[in-house]
């Protein structure tokens, strides 16, 4: 009996060098994820940060909040970065309602403000000695009691802005004291507001809203540049246009008390405390039929 012969084994397989990367298709991914950002932020929703103090207390330097780019319908100012060119058009548009906090673009610079609906198209709309007249009709101011914020570095509470407002409380943590009246719009919708001094912006003579307009203001009415101000004075000269209004803004995400910097690991102790998740919707008021 003979052997079977075997076949030897052929060469060894040959290992394949790696895969070249396709960068035309890492490239396309790139591209489509953030085209897919920007049409979320666009139509969707978009993060906003509080620069200013103009709508304190309501607002703090320092906020994070969310901002709804749907409820009024859409526009070149809904763009992520105001990539459109500035137009009068609007898609599915709809009017805010009163005490609405909206995202607005001057019509002199292509900056986002944040103000709040006080009047809608049509309205007469005056201010008189700071308490808004609408219709000739007074909007009530209830007095509250002064609202405390904690001085921190968002927030210095400083002597030429806010003058003779800084207190210290036994603790030793100083606040800055301000008084604060509750305002109630025709709709119900209420908030509070500051008004702590006397000066040109509170007196504002009676105009009407055109059609397709809004009349804002910011809850910190001594410090606010908006439908009361020229626009050569960065506010909003007068009454704005439905098609420079990009958003509603919803609520706050987290807020920062300006200690930590640019350092992330320090943003943890710099979170300020019972600020997260707040709505900005206006308290709604039963309002009193004529």
């Amino acid at each position: 009996m003979t052997d079977t012969p075997t076949e030897s084994p052929g060469p060894a397989p040959r290992t394949s060098p790696a895969a070249k990367l396709d960068w035309f298709a890492e490239l396309r991914g790139l591209a489509l994820m953030l085209l897919a950002v920007l049409a979320f932020n666009s139509l969707i929703a978009n993060p906003f940060y509080i620069p200013s103090i103009s709508m304190m207390p309501n607002l703090l330097v320092g906020d994070r909040l969310v901002v709804s780019k749907y409820p009024y319908g859409w526009n070149w100012s809904s763009a992520s970065f105001h990539l459109l060119p500035r137009g009068i058009w609007r898609f599915l548009g709809r009017t805010p309602e009163y005490g609405d906090i909206v995202i607005v673009v001057p019509g002199n610079r292509k900056e986002d403000l944040i103000k709040r609906v006080v009047a809608l198209p049509g309205d007469r709309i005056a201010v008189v000695n700071g308490q808004i007249v609408l219709n000739g009709k007074p909007v009530p101011q209830a007095v509250e009691p002064p609202v405390e914020l904690p001085v921190d570095p968002n927030q210095p509470c400083d002597e030429a802005t806010f003058p003779g407002l800084k207190v210290r409380k036994p603790s030793g943590r100083e606040y800055c004291e301000l008084p604060a009246l509750r305002e109630t719009l025709p709709n119900g919708a209420s908030y509070t507001i500051i008004d702590h001094g006397d000066q040109p912006l509170d007196h504002v003579p009676e105009l009407r809203v055109p059609a397709g307009h809004v009349f804002l203001m910011g809850d910190n009415r001594d410090h606010s540049a908006d439908s009361r101000e020229p626009l050569e004075y960065n506010g909003l000269g007068g009454p704005v246009p439905l098609s420079d209004i990009g958003g509603r803004a919803e609520f706050i995400t987290f807020s920062l008390n300006g200690n930590a910097g640019w350092n992330p690991l320090g943003w943890w102790d710099a979170l300020r405390s019972g600020r997260a998740w707040n709505t900005l919707r206006p308290r709604i008021e039963p309002v009193e039929k004529p």
